[in-house]
């Protein structure tokens, strides 16, 4: 890179504050130094190579985060949900403009806020948890799921989709790679086993809120009334970035 000429960059703080992640990590920082988008990031926005994948976004961030060292498969999801909205931020603004229930609105990308979350709790966790089921009894450890666990969701399903065009299996496939252990054992096919056919749904909802309280992540929803209310996930795209397409 030429010395010439200098990108502006800012600090973006992850919610979760660098607590999940170890000490040689420098994410343990608990922020990234981010730079301002350019016309290359423009190119990989517009690259339908990327977008028929579903990895544009991923693309864009990887190449925005200047931070050395940071291997972007170890970003927990919330943490990379602070990052893409600080990413539009400093690109195209605040003002993201969406429609919704046949109205215009627009939502001030500044105002989200972090989720409360108790960071205390999760420090010398090394991102690993133990919760009882509360229906069925079992102890289970588990853990937050990082940009690495969701694209081998996504891959896991891809493949299942090829079996079974009519499969639908997110909630097991997810809840494999979230459980890291049942009942004291971190056998793969034992947690696939337990998983696939002894789960009860009432056991794997608790286990999602669970998960809900603690991820350290940022307010990604829409209250189309204003209040804190009847709110809906925040639609996220390609335009997300680039409100012209």
């Amino acid at each position: 890179m030429s010395t010439k000429f200098k990108l502006p960059t800012e600090t973006v703080i992850l919610p979760s504050k660098g607590v999940l992640y170890s000490e040689d990590s420098p994410l343990f920082k608990g922020e990234v130094e981010m730079k301002y988008m350019t016309a290359k990031e423009e190119d990989i926005l517009t690259n339908t190579n990327y977008i028929a994948q579903g990895t544009v976004i991923d693309k864009l961030l990887q190449s925005l985060i200047v931070t050395e060292g940071v291997n972007f498969d170890d970003i927990l999801i919330g943490d990379k949900n602070a990052i893409m909205v600080a990413a539009r931020i400093l690109s195209y603004g605040a003002e993201y403009k969406i429609t919704y229930g046949g109205k215009e609105h627009i939502v001030d990308l500044s105002n989200i806020d972090e989720k409360q979350v108790d960071l205390e709790s999760l420090k010398g966790s090394n991102n690993k948890f133990d919760f009882t089921l509360p229906k069925s009894g079992l102890k289970v450890t588990y853990k937050l799921l990082t940009h690495a666990d969701e694209k081998s969701i996504e891959k896991d399903q891809e493949g299942a989709k090829k079996i079974d065009k009519d499969s639908r299996s997110e909630i097991t496939t997810r809840m494999r790679h979230l459980i890291t252990s049942v009942d004291g054992s971190d056998n793969p096919g034992e947690i696939n086993d337990f998983v696939s056919n002894y789960l009860l749904a009432t056991d794997a909802r608790a286990l999602r809120d669970k998960v809900t309280e603690i991820q350290p992540d940022v307010d990604l929803v829409f209250y189309p009334n204003g209040a804190k209310e009847g709110g809906v996930d925040l639609p996220i795209g390609v335009n997300f970035f680039w409100p012209e397409l």
